[in-house]
């Protein structure tokens, strides 16, 4: 009888322990699957080292590009390929945002039940939200300047527009490849943001200072720290509010904001602005933004005005102008869209299409919303963006070593019709408003119209 209960509990441990073998298996098998099927060992999805399946489409049906089993193939339109360069990849596979690195599961036609395997073996046809022409119009609108565009739709997270600067053509690769050309600037790389930053600053006062809207400083034109250490303006403001030193973009009254706001406020509102944030793009990862917060003085200053050690990444900053649009919470951003029946009905489950935790209360967004329209129509000027209920910021930002600064452009669409946020950056191009304004209105003059 004992002889029979020892071989029952041995039954019993082996079977506790299959049954936990097995669930791992199913755990690793479901979470890393599509990494066992896309490695580049397997012959079924590469040769010679190159992805042999897939095909990458826009929006609108337009090849951008195919892998065969004789290497890959490109869109017609040399502006085309060298807008989309940093999605499509490149030949040698260098761009760790391209398509064949961040969609190989998708390219290869991965599902749980049937690995890899499909009827013609040709791997699975991706289509993308983004539109190819209106790519293209991004690239031509930089002009041959270094920078990134993108725009995204902040009620359905679909990216429209993500365009990179250097780039090339994919057919014809350079020998010499120019410096920073295979980093996608909108999602893998940080800049100094200059005064676009000045939107979060704003958003800390209005949620933590009763007198916000109120306090008034009178701008000289700097302020002193002692010796040569100063916060400067290019002209003196006067006396100046909050909504009028956003529009301005009075360096002296900002900083003299942060300052009142403290470290502690400032590296909070920075962070539930997504800032330091790394978001993950259907299998893209952005860079996390770096920010310093010193106890005091001008060093902080020049943070809450977007300077000193600030470092953004630009998609992040895009995701934020979509939060102040969409009243505080931000749809997270999306490339990929749903093509089959099973991939369109998931995606209306309530986990898809999720948005952010609350970066800024509705109605400081609503605040911000009208500041920042005032900013196009006091300042910028509206008959620069015709036909586009535009709200906006400008940065100019600093960046040392005799270089000009980056010209940001940011903000969104007040338009339920067409809901779009935008992130424009012109690097060395100078002043906001000048160089990457005029992109940003020709990019959404093309979508709209």
């Amino acid at each position: 009888m004992k002889k029979i209960e020892k071989r029952a509990i041995m039954c019993l441990l082996l079977a506790g322990v299959l049954l936990i073998g097995v669930g791992i298996f199913s755990y690793r098998y479901f979470a890393h699957g599509d990494d066992w099927a896309s490695y580049e060992g397997n012959r079924d999805v590469y040769n010679e080292g190159d992805l042999s399946k897939g095909k990458l489409y826009d929006v609108n049906g337009n090849l951008l590009m195919q892998n065969t089993t004789d290497g890959m193939i490109y869109n017609d339109n040399t502006s085309i390929r060298k807008a989309l360069m940093h999605i499509t990849g490149d030949k040698d596979n260098n761009i760790s945002t391209g398509a064949n690195r961040a969609f190989t599961d998708e390219l290869i036609g991965y599902d749980f039940i049937n690995g890899v395997y499909s009827l013609n073996n040709a791997g699975k046809d991706v289509t993308l939200t983004l539109d190819a022409d209106v790519c293209a119009t991004a690239y031509e609108a930089l002009n041959g300047r270094n920078g990134t565009v993108g725009v995204y739709n902040y009620k359905t997270g679909e990216i429209i527009c993500m365009v990179s600067a250097p780039t090339y053509d994919p057919i014809d690769p350079p020998a010499s490849p120019e410096d920073g050309v295979y980093i996608n600037r909108l999602t893998s790389a940080t800049f100094v943001p200059g005064s676009i930053f000045k939107l979060v600053t704003a958003a800390a006062a209005i949620e933590n200072l009763d007198d916000a809207y109120t306090w008034e400083f009178n701008c000289t034109g700097s302020v002193s720290y002692g010796g040569n250490y100063k916060v400067t303006d290019l002209q003196a403001h006067g006396t100046v509010n909050l909504e009028k030193a956003l529009e301005v973009s009075c360096n002296c009254y900002f900083g003299q904001l942060a300052e009142k706001l403290g470290p502690a406020l400032m590296e909070e509102y920075t962070k539930k602005a997504g800032l330091t944030s790394s978001y993950d793009i259907d299998g893209i990862k952005t860079s996390e933004g770096t920010f310093e917060f010193p106890d005091s003085g001008m060093n902080l200053a020049w943070t809450g005005i977007g300077q000193w050690k600030d470092m953004i990444n630009p998609c992040a900053m895009m995701i934020y102008m979509g939060a102040i649009a969409n009243g505080g919470e931000a749809t997270l951003p999306t490339i990929i869209k749903p093509t089959s029946f099973i991939d369109k009905q998931l995606a209306k489950l309530p986990m898809f299409g999720i948005k952010t935790k609350s970066m800024i209360d509705s109605s400081t967004a609503s605040s911000l919303t009208e500041m920042m329209a005032n900013n196009v129509s006091a300042h910028y000027g509206s008959e620069n963006y015709p036909g586009l209920n535009i709200c906006a910021k400008t940065g100019t930002a600093e960046v040392g070593n005799n270089k000009r600064p980056h010209a940001w452009f940011a903000g969104f669409l007040n338009d339920e019709t067409n809901p779009y946020a935008f992130i424009v950056m012109v690097e060395n191009g100078g002043y906001g408003a000048d160089a990457a304004g005029s992109v940003a209105n020709k990019v959404l003059q093309d979508i709209v119209n």
